[in-house]
Formats: C-alpha cells, structure tokens, sequence
C-alpha cells in the first residue's frame, strides 16, 4: 500500500488504496487450479498487478485470451529487450515467434527475474493457448506475427525520424491495440473498433512509456537502449545520453517537453474510441491505463526528474484512477484535468510552447463538448491539505487495526 507519508498528504487516497489491496487479495485467491492456467495467472501478477486487476472484470474467455495475449507479448518482448542476445540469434526468434507458441515444447531461456521464468516455463503459456476458442488464437498469431517481425526490423535500424519513432512504437504497442480491438470483437461485446484508432490506443501508452523510462534505458547493461528519436533529441544535444547530464538541464527539460507534446497527438484518438465502447468492462479496462498515461505526462513535463531517477504517480492516485473509473465522463474528466495540469506547467518561453498548448486546447475542447464534465468526479486538481493532528492518530490506529486483520485472515486461510 502507499507510504503513510503519502497518505497523510494525500488522506483521499486512503479508501481506494484499501479497496484496491482487497481487489488484489481476491484476485489472488481466484487464480485457476489448473496447472497451466494457474501459471499464467500468477505470473501476470507478478509482470504487472495493475494490469492482473483490471483484467478480472472481462468474462471468463476474454480475460482468458487477454491474459494469454499480454504473456505471449511479454515474452516477445522479453527476447526483443534481452541485449545480451546476439543479432543473429535474436532475429530468427523474433521473426519465428507466432510459430513458437503452438509448441509446448518449445522454450527459450533469457531475460532476468520473473522474465526468466516466464521464457523458461512458456510450455505453460502455449498450453492454455491452445484452449482458447480459434478466433482467439488466429488474432493473437496474427498481431505476434507482425510484432516480431517489426521488431526484428528495428534491431537493425535506429530509430531516426519521428515517422520511424511513430513506425517503432506502432510494432510494439500500436499492433497490441488492434489485437486487443480483434479481441473485443470476437468476443461478441464490441464492434471492430478502425486500426487507426486502435494504433492510436497503443501509441499513446508506448510513447508515454518512453518518456518516463528514458534513465532506466539509456543506462541499460550491456547496452543502452535508444528510441527517443534523432530528429528530435538532436536539436537540443549531440548525444541523447547527454541529456542526463546536469550541465544540460535546461535542454534536457526542453527535449523532454517536445517529446510530451509528440504523445499529446494521440490523445483526442484515445477518447473517440473510447467513448464508442459499450461493454462496461472492457471500457474500464481500455481506460484506467490511458488515464494513467496522461496523468504520468502530466507528471513527467518540465520535470527534470526524469533524468536524475524514476517519476510515476503515487499509489494512492492510481487506486483513485482504478476505483473511480466507471463512466465516460469520469475519462472526459481526467483528460480534462491532467490537461489543465499540463497546461499550468507550460513555460512561454519553451520552444514548443504554441504546440503544446495547442494540443491541450484540443484536448479540452474535446472533453468540454463532451457535455459530461459536470458529471464527472473531480478527484485530480484540487486541494489536498492534509489531516489535523487528532485524524492523523485515528488512521494510524486504523491502519493498524485493517493490516492486523487482513494478516489474521491471511494465515487462517
């Protein structure tokens, strides 16, 4: 759970962080029985909670072959990040990959942590595959398929142009919106969402990604990993790891704020798709990570942090994010709050300054015509001043009380 710390400045934060552990405990305890199934599941939790919690709310063959999606995807993935692994070895992986996943006996030992696992225990993976209903398993091939081969692709080639940036990101993230929008649609619960939209989905998580991970990756062992664009690193430093130097704060901060600007493209697409979903589900599901993705831009503009250490939100608003999401208008809201966010850290003087604040407009815009924002929770910008002295010593108290229960609970179980 968040730190008291936060807590306290933040005592809002207190009933969804609660709610939120809860949703975590029971997702836990309804992990299938089968072997191969119960491996899935607890390894999704462990590559990503937030993402194992958003999913329990699909029925049961969707979250089965969102589930069985995002592994295999992840462990495309996991080869693709692998720099240990030589070109020539790691190429004919990825290219081959879509085959790999009908065959329980194949595997492939590399990456780190729960990553290891994952590669070398993917038999698993390919077992509950292959249960799947055939829709499922053909849209899934298709989008591994065009993933792999896309990365492959970018192994050999720097990412140079923004169009080559927009190319990258739609191989590994734009493909994953229009898996998931084929996945919906074979469902039965949605119409087959345009694969403009559906890219625009991706690309606005994966460039978001990019930006808040910029220090991990630059430093990544035995090479670093690049896919900031040359075209626009290149008019601030002569390096891109340049930009993690202190002497070079105030153009890192600029680069920063034109590749913000860039993800900001994506945002209005976002919303129209969005808002044509009609499975409740799936909506919450489609729209808790684009909220946190706009929230963490919000976060990461005109914030040299990003280059000295990691930025995310805290805890605390992202069990806000998860608990309150429910409506279209709660999205307009969010939009339209982290855009006003946005828009008050936008310095006059920065060289993209007209741009961004041109695509913040938009974006409000698109939330005000909505007609929703009056309905909307407006949990974001506001004043959070904190509890007295006398409510702090009561949620310490409860805090201990809830955590004494939730551990009794535990070991009886």
């Amino acid at each position: 759970m968040g730190s008291l710390r936060s807590i306290l400045k933040h005592p809002d934060d207190f009933y969804p962080l609660m709610k939120l552990k809860m949703a975590a405990r029971n997702a836990e305890k309804q992990i299938p029985p089968e072997p191969h199934w119960a491996f899935c599941y607890t390894m999704l939790h462990k590559v990503s909670r937030s993402f194992a919690l958003v999913i329990q709310q699909l029925g049961t063959d969707l979250r089965n072959a969102v589930c069985i999606f995002y592994l295999v995807l992840r462990a495309l993935d996991t080869v693709e990040d692998d720099t240990s692994i030589a070109t020539d070895v790691k190429v004919p992986i990825l290219i081959a990959f879509h085959r790999h996943i009908y065959d329980r006996d194949w595997h492939f030992s590399c990456g780190t942590k729960e990553y290891k696992v994952l590669m070398d225990q993917i038999h698993h993976v390919s077992t509950a595959f292959l249960e799947l209903g055939k829709n499922y398993q053909e849209a899934i091939e298709d989008i591994t398929k065009r993933m792999g081969a896309g990365m492959a692709k970018f192994i050999c080639k720097e990412v140079e142009t923004i169009e080559d940036y927009d190319e990258y990101c739609h191989y590994v993230a734009g493909l994953v919106g229009l898996g998931l929008s084929k996945l919906f649609h074979a469902s039965g619960s949605e119409d087959l969402a345009s694969d403009s939209l559906s890219n625009s989905m991706g690309l606005f998580l994966q460039k978001t990604n990019i930006i808040r991970d910029y220090l991990e990756d630059i430093n990544e062992i035995p090479k670093s990993r690049m896919f900031w664009p040359r075209e626009i690193w290149s008019k601030y430093v002569n390096k891109l790891e340049d930009l993690k130097y202190e002497e070079n704060s105030v153009k890192a901060v600029q680069c920063l704020n034109d590749m913000v600007t860039n993800a900001l493209m994506h945002a209005e697409d976002c919303l129209i798709y969005m808002a044509a979903l009609k499975d409740l589900a799936i909506f919450r599901f489609c729209a808790i990570p684009q909220i946190m993705a706009i929230g963490t831009l919000a976060l990461c503009y005109n914030n040299i942090e990003v280059f000295r250490g990691v930025v995310k939100m805290r805890r605390g608003l992202t069990a806000k994010v998860i608990d309150r999401t429910k409506t279209m208008a709660d999205v307009y809201g969010a939009f339209f709050d982290f855009a006003c966010v946005l828009e008050s850290k936008v310095d006059k003087n920065d060289p993209n300054a007209t741009k961004t604040l041109s695509r913040l407009v938009a974006i409000q815009k698109t939330c005000r015509e909505s007609g929703l924002l009056s309905k909307r929770k407006s949990y974001i910008v506001k004043d959070e001043s904190g509890f007295g002295s006398t409510m702090i010593v009561i949620l310490v108290i409860l805090v201990s009380i809830i955590f004494a229960y939730l551990s009794a609970n535990h070991h009886n179980n």
